[in-house]
Parts: C-alpha cells; structure tokens; sequence
C-alpha cells in the first residue's frame, strides 16, 4: 500500500492532548502505524547518574491522529493518488495540488540551481 504520510511532510494533530499542533514528520513507523512528529508528545527521559538532568524525546503516535497540511490553504486535508507521467503521486483532495515527495523536491531544487 502506498505512504499517505511520508518522513519530511507537515502534518497537524487533528485529535488527543496535542489537537491543533503542526510539525514535521520525523519518522514513520508503519508496522506499528505510527508517526513520530517534532514537538509532538514530548516526554522525558532521565539521564544516567554520570549526566545529570533530563532529556526530551518526541514519542510516537498513532497515524489516524495525524492529517497532511494543504499546501495551498494550510488546513488538514485528504491524500489522494493519481498518475502522472507514469508515475504515482499524492495530491491534495481540498485543493488538487500535487503534494510532492519532501526528499524529491529538494534533489530537484539543487539539480536547477546547479544547471
């Protein structure tokens, strides 16, 4: 099954305790379905004896929390597929804006500022 939520996408918590929060995809964890998303349930950690303090970590949580941000409008939306050039891609069902791969875009960006 195709990723709706990919590492590097903008997601907003739609549900629980962190309703309304946005932040990036740090990791996806798709056995578990779940995603972990900077400044998002951050719990801490204590730290050994020898280094004292504590440590703040972002948790996973559960994928259905989670809506992909429109790029257009940046409210939640729906993620849907289509083909184009015979390649599958994600696009924005509020908007129809194709929702481009985060790591696909950036190699493109620095194939154009090279050439």
């Amino acid at each position: 099954m195709a990723a709706r939520v990919v590492k590097g996408d903008e997601v907003v918590v739609i549900s629980g305790k962190y309703k309304g929060k946005t932040g990036k995809v740090l990791a996806v964890l798709v056995d578990e379905n779940e995603v972990v998303v900077s400044g998002v349930n951050i719990r801490r950690k204590k730290q050994k004896a020898n280094a004292n303090g504590y440590q703040n970590i972002e948790c996973p949580l559960s994928l259905s929390k989670v809506m992909h941000i429109d790029p257009n409008d940046r409210k939640p939306c729906r993620i849907g597929f289509k083909i184009l050039d015979g390649k599958k891609i994600r696009y924005s069902k509020r908007s129809g804006a194709d929702i481009h791969h985060p790591e696909y875009v950036k190699k493109v960006d620095v194939e154009k500022s090279l050439s």
